[in-house]
């Protein structure tokens, strides 16, 4: 413990402790008067210790300091909680200007006397920054805001755009005379409304990612309403993992899973049978997937899926693969044909065929 010969000595080690701190900091009786300020106080704001040292805080500088946020906490707030941290004032200061200051006070007793410790923390650059930092995510969101109805609004021309083209294609296809044009227009007319269902998806979900079952599923029920005719006893069954894809990749599976289709209706039941049905699978293993599409047809007598020349609808799905990195793979006999695309590595955990 420290052995002060006189209340002087005490005193000067007092100030020279409050001169230390590198922040604004002052002393105050009980009447608000300044007992003691620091030296970067007086440089902060360019005081005159001869006429800082006895005052009256709120009479400092021509009345600087006489402000009612101030008082509030000297006056209100203090007696009351003994301590308050991070109090902040905005004021403007003569030859400072505007500043936001982050006021920190103590009152400290002893005896029948008490004294206010004042600690001053300017964080006008600081929050200039959070202003900033703040307006710049405003401007951020508005833009992202404005991107999502653009691409909102141009989903929704592109996808009335397709619906246009399909219409166009089905109404050439009723009207040529030639069964192999007919033929040709009514599967592009297909492949169009496949690309169109995707986009559906994307103006429904507002995001680039598509659910897979939930587009398989209205994607097989859009080619069975359009291809299956009443006298003709075909389902079209969906059996899908629950997950995303981009929609992308969504475009390329559901043209492989169109073809595959469309192709199973016109070559694998070329007699009306009972119970005939085209099974899409869909499942998911990580990254890694595998779409199957199979029937219970006649098989590679009549299956042109299996055919290794192949015509227009082999080749698509051939280049489609490719482009989502994966094979595919054909099983065909008498029971019917199985047409896998693969990603990577998967091991089925489902039986193949139908």
């Amino acid at each position: 413990m420290i052995d002060f010969q006189n209340i002087e000595d005490a005193q000067t080690l007092a100030q020279a402790i409050v001169n230390t701190i590198p922040e604004p900091f002052i002393v105050l009786d009980d009447q608000f008067c300044v007992l003691a300020a620091s030296r970067s106080f007086y440089e902060t704001f360019k005081s005159d210790p001869e006429y800082t040292r006895g005052r009256l805080l709120y009479a400092l500088g021509d009345g600087q300091w006489d402000i009612p946020a101030l008082r509030v906490l000297l006056e209100t707030i203090i007696p009351k909680h003994v301590s308050m941290d991070g109090f902040e004032v905005a004021h403007d200061f003569p030859d400072l200007g505007r500043r936001i200051m982050l006021l920190n006070a103590r009152q400290v007793t002893y005896g029948s006397r008490s004294t206010i410790l004042l600690a001053f923390t300017d964080v006008t650059e600081r929050r200039k920054i959070e202003w900033e930092r703040e307006e710049l995510l405003k401007q951020t969101e508005q833009l992202l805001h404005q991107k999502e109805i653009l691409l909102r609004e141009m989903q929704h021309r592109v996808a009335n755009s397709l619906q246009i083209i399909a219409s166009i294609l089905l109404l050439k296809a009723r009207a040529v005379t030639s069964e192999e044009a007919r033929r040709d227009l009514r599967d592009a007319h297909q492949r169009v409304m496949s690309v169109a269902e995707v986009q559906r998806h994307l103006h429904v979900s507002g995001i680039d990612q598509i659910e897979v079952a939930s587009y398989l599923t209205k994607l097989c029920g859009s080619l069975a309403s359009s291809m299956i005719g009443e006298s003709q006893p075909l389902a079209i069954k969906v059996i899908a993992d629950e997950g995303r894809m981009g929609s992308d990749k969504a475009v390329g599976l559901g043209l492989i899973v169109t073809e595959l289709v469309i192709n199973a209706i016109k070559y694998a039941f070329p007699v009306a049978k009972p119970d005939t049905v085209i099974l899409v699978t869909y499942e998911i293993r990580g990254p890694d997937w595998q779409l199957i599409v199979s029937d219970n047809g006649v098989g590679k007598q009549a299956d042109s899926a299996v055919e290794t020349s192949g015509g227009l609808g082999t080749a698509i799905v051939q280049a489609l693969a490719k482009q989502l990195d994966a094979r595919v793979d054909v099983v065909s006999n008498s029971t019917g044909t199985s047409v896998s695309v693969t990603r990577a590595s998967f091991t089925s955990l489902l039986p193949r065929g139908v």
